[in-house]
């Protein structure tokens, strides 16, 4: 009698953001070394100070951006709404005061608008690094955002109008 062996399928190579705020740099280096195995199977990204301190701790490569306040948010941001990013794992400090407070709210909303998963502190990014939707076939809801890009705006109002 013949038996089949069932191979189970490949793991899914994600591509993950990493990025820290400096009072977390710390923190991020320490959560990627003790999950260095699970982040190694897959293509890195990060901002610009966050991917050189990561590289040197892991060994492993990761494609930096530029630095944080310097744009490299914004080049992460642009990158999920691509869909070139699959997950975001963004130590934030709540408390420091940021001078790119901006780019730091448009990278996190834009997570939210593409619907990929995002970890804003270690707790979250330990449950996103440990699921089993990290490396099998799990596909997310990409929106449909056809009708918001197709509305149609009135008329600008004439003087007329005004009077």
């Amino acid at each position: 009698m013949e038996t089949m062996e069932t191979k189970a399928p490949e793991p899914i190579k994600r591509n993950i953001a990493l990025v820290a705020h400096d009072h977390l740099k710390r923190d991020m280096a320490e959560w990627a070394r003790f999950n260095r195995g699970t982040l190694s199977r897959h293509t890195l990204f990060a901002t610009g100070t966050t991917g050189k301190l990561l590289e040197k701790e892991l060994g492993i490569p990761v494609i930096r951006m530029q630095s944080g306040p310097l744009g490299g948010d914004q080049q992460l941001g642009a990158m999920i709404s691509e869909g070139k990013i699959d997950a975001l794992i963004f130590f934030w400090d709540p408390l420091a005061p940021l001078p790119h407070d901006p780019d730091v709210k448009a990278l996190l909303r834009l997570a939210v608008v593409w619907n990929i998963p995002c970890a804003c502190n270690r707790a979250t990014a330990d449950f996103m690094i440990s699921s089993p939707l990290l490396e099998n076939n799990y596909e997310r809801k990409i929106p449909d955002y056809s009708s918001y890009l197709s509305r149609s705006f009135g008329k600008r109002p004439t003087k007329e109008a005004n009077v």
